[in-house]
């Protein structure tokens, strides 16, 4: 059994939100196929607080977080797209707030969404709308989401940016006195395992394949959502 399974960025609401592979992944949770004690929602699970934008599957993924709650500790963990702690605790039942230690095995954990570190969307919110759009574009006219992976991994932008959660978030975790620190934000999932404080970035569920974190005993493996292990993905 996991101590935590993580997920981040799941945009419910959005065009290429993943809910039906979503929904496959948590009534494997729900059935007892994956065994966890616990599930850290790592931000964004909304795309933004206009219900309206939900579809049939995304309030499915939130009616199974709600009954899932009764019986598996979550805790959502706020992301920049997700509205007020207030609302989001009410709407699914569960714990919110800007970041969380977990001790796992000899191992002290740190969760959180990663966007304190990403000032450029404050700064250029019209570019960053822009590049939101050519990206979701690319998707669309890509089904297997390869194109536009490729454009966002040689952006200097998106580079840079990437870099600096992970350097950031990494110097943080230093200061909490924690060996690990897991992010979601960038939609990049990541494994580094050399330097003083692992890193690991959860990925998304907008883009194909998705990912998402385990930790058992102190171990945090990065896995697709066919459960194959990806721990060979290293960061920028």
């Amino acid at each position: 059994m996991y101590d935590v399974l993580i997920l981040s960025d799941l945009h419910l609401g959005s065009d290429n939100c993943q809910a039906k592979e979503l929904i496959r992944l948590l009534e494997q949770v729900r059935n007892g196929e994956i065994l966890t004690s616990s599930i850290i929602l790592n931000g964004d699970v909304f795309d933004s607080i206009d219900f309206r934008r939900l579809k049939k599957n995304h309030w499915k993924v939130l009616s199974l977080i709600r009954k899932m709650s009764d019986w598996i500790d979550i805790t959502w963990i706020s992301g920049n797209h997700d509205g007020s702690a207030e609302m989001c605790s009410h709407l699914l039942g569960v714990d919110v707030c800007d970041q969380k230690i977990i001790q796992s095995g000899d191992q002290r954990i740190l969760f959180h969404h990663g966007h304190r570190f990403d000032e450029f969307i404050d700064r250029h919110p019209f570019l960053t709308a822009f590049a939101d759009a050519v990206y979701r574009f690319l998707q669309k006219i890509d089904s297997s989401h390869h194109i536009a992976r490729t454009a966002k991994k040689r952006s200097k932008i998106f580079l840079r940016c990437t870099e600096k959660i992970q350097n950031k978030s990494i110097e943080l975790a230093e200061k909490l006195n924690c060996q690990a620190v897991c992010c979601g934000h960038t939609h990049h999932p990541v494994c580094v395992e050399t330097g003083p404080v692992r890193y690991y970035n959860s990925g998304c569920w907008t883009e194909k394949p998705c990912h998402y974190l385990t930790v058992k005993d102190g171990h945090v493996r990065l896995h697709s959502f066919a459960h194959e292990e990806v721990g060979e993905l290293v960061g920028v």
